[in-house]
């Protein structure tokens, strides 16, 4: 019985851990850029050009694909998995990877099992490891012309356009990088107007680094405080524990009383030392009595003059 519950409870949490990372998979994982005829483009690891399927993680957070499935067929959700295992296959937050559609999957982890066909119709899809959650799908139209490249017009977007390596209306084919290459920052670009002198910067980092030591200070304030107060509390309540130490320890006992025992503990002393003069006024010398032993004497350590 014991053994049944723990296998249900194993299903019920593998089942949980499985939906968890679909929901994480859906609306995160994107098919961002498809090559379909690729004449004069990427080359693979094996210096061969193919047609290639980017994909793209729109979490701000590492997103784990292996065990995703890639196809081509709409009958076959399983025809290519990506195999675990794979260090590259944790894609980083905000980050591409790019898989060869070269049907050589012998060929390493991003080698899928079929090809791209031009001049057709082209739908791509990912499936979750369930092999039933549908994650994210993509019609590439047969019209694309060889060398260009079908892709969102930004990373994660809901519209898509056709991209070639000229670039003519700033729509580059971007392999593995960003769908919209930025090189400037519009945000700093205004800023910079707006403060051509600096003064704004210069006020608000001095704001930012003495606020951060104020704040250091009352923190370190606040710690002495503290520990002040418990060293407080400590030795008050071991001087309340050694005065009721002391409460328990000593006889109730009047003022009289622990004079009376004082003398008495004085007198038992001078008897037992017996320091002290026979009459008063006169200094007694005692005899020290020594035992003597022959093992002692120096005599028997010296030389002795023989008998002629």
């Amino acid at each position: 019985m014991k053994r049944k519950l723990l296998v249900l409870a194993l299903a019920v949490v593998a089942a949980g851990a499985s939906l968890c990372n679909a929901q994480g998979r859906t609306g995160s994982l994107f098919i961002n850029e498809v090559m379909v005829q690729n004449d004069s483009n990427l080359v693979d690891d094996f210096g061969q050009r193919s047609g290639w399927i980017e994909l793209y993680n729109a979490k701000f957070a590492p997103l784990e694909i292996s065990s995703v499935y890639i196809t081509n067929d709409r009958n076959n959700p399983t025809k290519y998995a990506i195999p675990l295992g794979d260090i590259n296959t944790k894609i980083p937050k905000r980050q591409h990877v790019v898989f060869f559609a070269d049907n050589m999957p012998s060929r390493g982890t991003f080698h899928t099992s079929f090809k791209l066909e031009p001049g057709k119709d082209n739908w791509i899809g990912l499936y979750d490891s369930d092999k039933q959650t549908l994650i994210d799908s993509v019609l590439i139209p047969a019209s694309l012309p060889a060398g260009a490249s079908y892709a969102r017009t930004a990373d994660a977007a809901g519209s898509w356009s056709v991209r070639t390596d000229s670039g003519a209306d700033g729509d580059y084919i971007t392999p593995s990088s960003s769908n919209i290459i930025r090189d400037t920052n519009p945000k700093i670009e205004t800023f910079a107007q707006r403060d051509s002198n600096g003064f704004a910067m210069t006020i608000m980092a001095m704001c930012v680094v003495f606020s951060a030591l104020a704040l250091l200070c009352i923190c370190f304030m606040a710690i002495s405080a503290l520990n002040q107060r418990a060293a407080r509390k400590k030795a008050k309540a071991e001087a309340s524990a050694a005065e009721e130490t002391e409460a328990v320890n000593t006889p109730a006992l009047g003022k009289d009383a622990n004079e009376e025992i004082a003398a008495a503990i004085a007198m038992a002393l001078h008897d037992h030392f017996d320091a002290h003069d026979r009459e008063s006024a006169v200094l007694t010398i005692n005899k020290v009595k020594r035992a003597y032993s022959p093992w002692s004497s120096k005599i028997y350590n010296m030389r002795q003059t023989p008998h002629k």
